[in-house]
């Protein structure tokens, strides 16, 4: 899994594995040759759900960018 997940489903799904990939890891019932196989797909999971996160930050500056000049507009309850 080396590219970036387009939507948050597939950022928990990653997540998800890599969680159990940890659990796994944790309990150590693997041979060698099995565990860095897990490590390697664990550093993976890590760097897809890092770049995802960043991917959102980044989305999440942009909004805030072109909402800082936004005319702020008083809220009364029951306007929703």
């Amino acid at each position: 899994m080396t590219a970036t997940p387009a939507n948050p489903q597939d950022f928990e799904r990653a997540l998800g594995e890599l969680e159990a990939t940890v659990d796994t890891l944790e309990h150590g019932d693997l041979s060698l040759e099995d565990a860095l196989k897990h490590f390697e797909r664990g550093v993976a999971l890590a760097r897809n759900c890092q770049a995802s996160l960043k991917q959102a930050e980044q989305k999440v500056e942009i909004l805030l960018q072109k909402s800082a000049t936004a005319t702020p507009e008083p809220f009364e309850p029951g306007d929703a």
